[in-house]
């Protein structure tokens, strides 16, 4: 996965919330454009969200190792 494909994937307007499938078979999803922050090289991804919306911890995910992005559903359980 490129750079440019997720600064395209977290500017979507509206935005459409999306889960990476790591290659280690890991799974993170983001429900919010501001839960995940772009690097270079990584996507970092909040999880565990509080209360007041804010990222309990965040993972550190290489584009890499994206083995590929599944658009969410609004009924989507399990999240990481």
């Amino acid at each position: 996965m490129t750079v440019q494909t997720f600064r395209e994937l977290l500017g979507q307007r509206p935005f459409k919330p999306f889960r990476l499938v790591m290659s280690s078979g890991e799974t993170y999803d983001v429900r919010h454009p501001e839960m995940a922050w772009l690097t270079r090289t990584s996507l970092l991804v909040g999880i565990d969200q509080t209360d007041d919306g804010v990222p309990a911890e965040f993972r550190i995910c290489s584009l890499l190792h994206v083995a590929k992005v599944e658009p969410l559903g609004t009924s989507a359980t399990g999240s990481r």
